[in-house]
């Protein structure tokens, strides 16, 4: 950039000014107090420089009695080869002003439009120049101030000012980056520390929901067998009913053939019974028939005898030979047979009672037989109306054990299959109290542990997985801060090696010796520009505030400030009395250096210095500022 011309209304001492601006060094020189500091003040601002706005109200720059400001930089869009520095402008001259205003109200215009200051820092970019840089613009004292400055931000400033700050940038990222990685890195860690220890917590809790799942399992097994045990013992019920029906059955069975066989005994000897009482009655009534028979006879033989008697009566009157031959062939015949009849009859009639005797013995016998028969009858009807009765109690009982059997197994299949029953019912009830017990104790351990430690085992493996990124990540930044650091060291070296070489020649000119070093390469937030001069003879030391004169430190600036000019990217640049401690050797050198090295240049340098009679005999553009009444003019000397 190069500014072709300023013009100021109401700024300070100006009332209203042109100042003309060429290619190479202008020179504004004057007295003390005429107005040439005012004139850089005037481009800073118009550039929208941080320094003049915290250095100073704005409002205070406007000229006394006036409301309002106006500073504007007309600026050289001029095609460098093929395109504009500003191609949005197809124009070879661009207006920049700065407006200020007694009210605090400051604004920019660009082309007559109003324009932010982040559209002016744009514009600036674009150009080349950074006005915050203290070697592109040095107001008064700052050629001491940068003397003074820590080797640091000599450094830094240096950087900007040659346009390698994207190299200390790709550092500062790529540290950036690792810091924020770290960073990252560290609280990964923490967060990775904490869902472990939480992960830990849980997973306890996770065992125990686990164990207390197993648990339930177990006590879901337990029940089941339970069941199934209460099945088999069930089935070994009926088993047993059936048995015992089976038993029952055969017993009833055997109960009703005895009985059987006691009816058929019974009908046997009753039928027995009645032929014998049929015989007996038949012998009763053939004793009677020979008891009338013997009764009879007997009667026949009274009769006879009684007729024997009479007849003693009637032999008297009877011949005697004539009823003894009666009573002889009559009634002894009729006496015997009478007598042989009942004899006869009683030997029949004892042969009947012996029969009947043997008969009645026999009918008694039978009749006995029959009686305990009817006791076994009766005994046998007991026994089968006990075993009908058992039977049925048996089988009622079998049916309703078949549906508990039912009951239980319905019950049992809802618990699952069957399986093997391995232990008792009273074993498998302790075992299940046992393990009631166990659960019990874990009966705070909800179903959401699960989700809990699978949730944190997740979010642990993300954690886990992101650290190992982190890690990755941070080896890749801290060799890619090596490598930025490397590249950064690489560049500054060889900047600072050529400008070391034109530093101690300009030095040797001024008869003083000199060195330009990098210091602290290695960390390039301590890395700083170490600036050595050595006077009359003596060894280089430090460039501070303290060792060297006033003259001897503004030499030693200038003579690095022009060592550092053909590597500064800026067109343009300004200084402020910065000869004002150098003796007139000294003075002469550095304005001489100085022309030499803007004058083949694509450059503008601005010198303010009340002695411009150094730059008489140089190619320069010498204007000169007075100040008559209290108003600044300006008029320019070829």
């Amino acid at each position: 950039m190069l500014i072709q011309e300023l013009i100021v209304e109401n700024f300070m001492s100006y009332e209203y000014a042109r100042v003309p601006f060429k290619k190479g060094v202008n020179v504004i020189g004057g007295p003390n107090g005429a107005g040439k500091s005012s004139l850089l003040l005037a481009i800073s601002v118009g550039l929208g420089q941080t320094y003049t706005e915290r250095s100073r109200k704005l409002s205070d720059l406007i000229r006394w009695g006036q409301d309002q400001a106006r500073v504007t930089l007309i600026l050289d869009n001029s095609k460098l080869g093929a395109r504009r520095p500003e191609p949005k402008y197809q124009k070879d001259q661009l207006f920049l002003t700065r407006v200020l205003r007694k009210d605090g109200k400051y604004w920019f215009e660009l082309e007559n439009r109003a324009a932010g200051k982040q559209d002016v820092e744009r514009l600036l970019g674009k150009f080349g120049v950074d006005p915050n840089n203290m070697l592109i613009i040095m107001h008064q004292n700052m050629v001491e101030q940068f003397s003074v400055l820590s080797n640091v931000d000599k450094l830094r400033m240096v950087e900007e000012a040659v346009g390698l700050e994207p190299f200390r940038n790709n550092v500062v990222q790529a540290k950036t980056k690792l810091t924020r990685i770290l960073t990252q890195e560290e609280s990964v860690g923490k967060l990775l520390d904490q869902a472990k220890q939480t992960l830990n917590y849980w997973r306890q809790q996770y065992e125990k929901f686990q164990e207390k799942k197993q648990l339930k399992l177990k006590r879901d097994f337990l029940n089941r067998e339970l069941s199934w045990a209460e099945v088999e013992r069930r089935e070994v019920i009926v088993k047993n009913l059936q048995t015992n029906i089976q038993k029952s059955q055969r017993a009833l069975s055997k109960i009703e053939a005895e009985r059987q066989a006691v009816l058929d005994d019974l009908n046997s000897k009753s039928k027995h019974q009645q032929k014998l009482k049929a015989e007996t009655k038949d012998s009763f009534d053939q004793r009677l028939i020979l008891e009338r028979e013997v009764a009879k006879n007997q009667t026949i033989i009274e009769l006879l005898d009684q007729f024997y008697l009479e007849t003693q009566v009637i032999e008297t009157t009877i011949a005697k030979d004539k009823l003894k031959l009666l009573r002889s062939e009559n009634l002894k015949e009729l006496t015997k047979t009478s007598r042989n009849n009942i004899q006869k009859a009683v030997a029949q009639i004892k042969e009947n009672q012996t029969n009947l005797s043997d008969l009645e013995e026999l009918l008694d016998k039978i009749s006995i037989d029959i009686s305990k028969q009817h006791v076994n009858l009766s005994l046998l009807d007991f026994k089968h109306t006990q075993a009908v009765n058992e039977l049925n109690a048996v089988e009622k009982s079998l049916k309703e054990s078949e549906q508990n059997l039912d009951v239980s197994v319905a019950k049992a299949e809802q618990l699952g299959a069957r399986v093997a029953v391995l232990k008792s019912a009273s074993e498998l009830q302790a075992e299940i109290s046992l393990t009631d017990g166990h659960l019990a104790a874990l009966s705070n351990v909800s179903e959401e542990i699960e989700q809990q430690y699978m949730s944190y085992s997740k979010l642990y493996l993300e954690l886990k997985e992101k650290a190992q990124l982190v890690a990755e990540n941070r080896e890749k930044t801290l060799e890619e801060v090596k490598t930025r650091i490397q590249a950064w060291r690489t560049v500054m070296e060889q900047l600072l090696s050529r400008v070391n070489l034109e530093y101690q020649r300009i030095m040797n000119q001024t008869l003083a010796t000199g060195e330009v070093l990098l210091s602290n390469s290695n960390d390039i937030e301590t890395a700083g520009l170490e600036i050595y001069v050595g006077f009359k003879g003596s060894k280089p030391v430090a460039l501070d505030a303290y060792t060297q004169s006033g003259g001897e430190r503004t030499t030693a600036t200038m003579g690095f400030l022009l060592a550092l000019q053909q590597h500064v990217r800026s067109p343009f640049r300004a200084v402020d009395e910065y000869d004002i401690h150098m003796d007139p050797k000294n003075r002469e050198m550095i304005a001489k250096v100085l022309v030499s090295m803007i004058k083949d240049a694509n450059s503008q340098y601005i010198v303010i210095t009340p002695s411009q009679i150094t730059f008489a005999q140089q190619d320069a553009n010498v204007i000169t500022v007075q100040n008559l009444e209290g108003k600044s003019l300006v008029r320019e000397v070829a």
